[in-house]
């Protein structure tokens, strides 16, 4: 039996197959337009001109946009997650999960940590052996914990996840615009070759029109590719703006996380306009480019402790115009700071006291509940 090493070396080796033949696919596509159409077959220099611009600027960013999705390393937990070297010695020593378990909340007590497992307890990696933050996961392809983990692609021989998910988007999004951009422009061709092949004699063809050449042959599967690439993108590019608008993973949108509170899919979203800030960053004039801009350290989110629609409004309660009392706000729980959950005591008292005022004003006054619509 081969060495263990040298079988993980065989699997990164076929891991990079996807990413070849992406790449030998891109680099025909840009000899088949540029030589083969723009300048074997298009006889404008106008439209030369113009198609190889907008082709190259295209080119350009799809190209960047796959690089950095492909190398930009994946987050992974900082040591503050590591079990200390005594609590360690300690976890693996013990046998029974319950007093494995006690180890694990004493370490994650200070620790940023909302989400826990389906029994409710401490999310530990045996394998990293590190308490893993919020959204992170264990890739069994990168053998690694990484930060807001949202799938490992093949295509890109990467985990997709808070270091390079917003590469990812960029990369669906200029490759969509690459493909389209191609089937547009060779539209008129493709008809043309189109019927040149089905002419049966060359007689029939009038003169100055196209050659039958090989560019045909060029041009005729440029169209067919491009189109078939637009569909298949199109439909997960649509799938990952709903899932940044929603603000889940790929993974929270089949699993729900755990919070204390219980499993919540909208946990983590803050409203449409956040979400979205979340990823690409609060700089407009870097949204399009391929430059790291998203918010946070990918170990602790803005989260929600209570199971309401994320779209809805924060709820405003008013006590009746006639009493001379101050309105009583629940702020918004998506805005809330990012270790209230982790704050047992802090998320009591406010319980308590929103309980204590619910009694007082049960018994002095009517409280209206109100939904103000999110600016």
């Amino acid at each position: 039996m081969a060495p263990t090493h040298v079988l993980r070396c065989c699997q990164r080796g076929l891991a990079w197959i996807p990413v070849i033949f992406i790449s030998l696919v891109v680099c025909w596509s840009y000899y088949a337009y540029v030589v083969e159409l723009c300048i074997l077959t298009i006889r404008s220099i106008g439209e030369k001109i113009i198609y190889l611009v907008f082709f190259h600027l295209s080119f350009g960013m799809f190209v960047w946009s796959y690089v950095k999705t492909i190398f930009s390393k994946p987050a992974n937990p900082s040591n503050e997650f590591c079990l200390p070297k005594a609590e360690k010695e300690r976890y693996e020593k013990e046998e029974k999960p319950e007093f494995q378990q006690e180890i694990l909340w004493r370490a994650a007590t200070n620790l940023p940590l909302y989400t826990r497992t389906g029994t409710g307890a401490v999310r530990y990696c045996d394998r990293c052996q590190v308490i893993k933050p919020d959204r992170c996961h264990h890739c069994s392809a990168c053998d690694m914990c990484v930060l807001k983990m949202d799938h490992h692609c093949p295509w890109v021989n990467n985990c997709v996840g808070f270091s390079n998910y917003k590469f990812f988007i960029l990369f669906l999004a200029y490759s969509l615009v690459y493909c389209l951009f191609i089937a547009a422009t060779v539209l008129q061709y493709f008809i043309k070759f189109w019927t040149l092949c089905r002419r049966k004699s060359a007689e029939n063809c009038p003169k100055n029109e196209l050659e039958d050449t090989r560019a045909k042959f060029h041009v005729l599967f440029l169209f067919f590719v491009a189109a078939m690439f637009c569909i298949s993108i199109l439909s997960l590019f649509s799938y990952h703006l709903w899932l940044v608008g929603k603000n889940r993973s790929t993974i929270e949108a089949f699993r729900a996380p755990v919070f204390r509170t219980g499993s919540d899919k909208n946990g983590f979203s803050l409203g449409f306009r956040k979400n979205i800030v979340q990823v690409f960053g609060d700089q407009k004039k870097y949204w399009l480019l391929p430059v790291f801009t998203s918010q946070g350290d990918g170990m602790t989110f803005p989260t929600r402790l209570v199971n309401i629609d994320p779209e809805q409004a924060p709820v405003t309660l008013y006590p009746e115009p006639s009493k001379s009392a101050t309105d009583v706000t629940v702020s918004p729980l998506s805005e809330s700071q990012n270790r209230l959950l982790s704050n047992e005591k802090q998320a009591n008292n406010v319980e308590d006291y929103l309980a204590d005022d619910n009694i007082k004003s049960a018994e002095s006054e009517t409280i209206t509940v109100s939904m103000e619509s999110e600016s």
